[in-house]
């Protein structure tokens, strides 16, 4: 089920944590659980979030398997992303096929019509969760991280030419195009990577804090994943 940052708000509750380091995990951090919300300031966000370097070896894009249909209703992850995105919801199908209606891409600042133009994309790209953390993740949790469903900022309707602009490039080397979104663009990576426990390297969050220097300093919540 995919739930609004309203609602993720109305039910979560703020917790006080520790900067965690790439040597050691704040005590009480370590005994956080799967499940609970935390709300922090968007810059307070990204100190709790841990600095190591990134490691690409061993990546395939395999190892996270998606799309799923995590529900059995016959809509597979990505259909579930175009249906609760659209702007003009599309007609339904046969086996979940989907036609017509009209999509906001938010990278590019401009409207898609019909699916066909769109790609789902993973805000914290597959490969970069590996270099930051998820190689080291059960199939299961790679399954459960490539389909997330449970966080509206995880995955995202956008042009097909702009994803595959994007790539598996952080934001040391790409920002949407359109400068509008940006700084929800560097939130959202964020809070995505606060919920699956991923790391940051030193470039990327340098990139991240010289970003939000620019922005308001929003609340964010987040429910953790792991």
């Amino acid at each position: 089920m995919r739930f609004t940052p309203a609602v993720a708000a109305a039910i979560a509750f703020t917790a006080v944590l520790l900067p965690a380091t790439a040597q050691a995990a704040p005590a009480h951090a370590r005994h956080r659980e799967a499940g609970q919300s935390v709300t922090l300031p968007v810059r307070e966000a990204l100190t709790h979030i841990a600095v190591a370097d990134e490691e690409r070896t061993g990546y395939q894009r395999s190892a996270f398997k998606h799309w799923i249909d995590a529900d059995r209703d016959g809509c597979s992850t990505r259909a579930e992303v175009l249906k609760a995105e659209a702007v003009t919801a599309p007609e339904q199908g046969p086996r979940c096929a989907l036609s017509g209606g009209q999509w906001y891409s938010a990278y590019d600042d401009r409207y898609i019509q019909g699916p066909t133009g769109l790609d789902i994309d993973h805000l914290v790209p597959l490969a970069e969760a590996w270099d930051s953390g998820a190689s080291t993740w059960s199939a299961a949790e790679r399954e459960a991280y490539a389909n997330d469903l449970g966080d509206d900022r995880a995955l995202i309707a956008v042009s097909a030419a702009s994803n595959r602009s994007k790539a598996d490039q952080d934001p040391t080397t790409w920002m949407p195009p359109a400068e509008g979104y940006r700084c929800q663009y560097a939130t959202d990576w964020i809070a995505d990577k606060l919920r699956w426990s991923l790391n940051l390297d030193e470039a990327e969050k340098v990139a991240l804090t010289d970003i939000l220097a620019r922005c308001s300093n929003v609340p964010i919540t987040v429910t953790l994943a792991r």
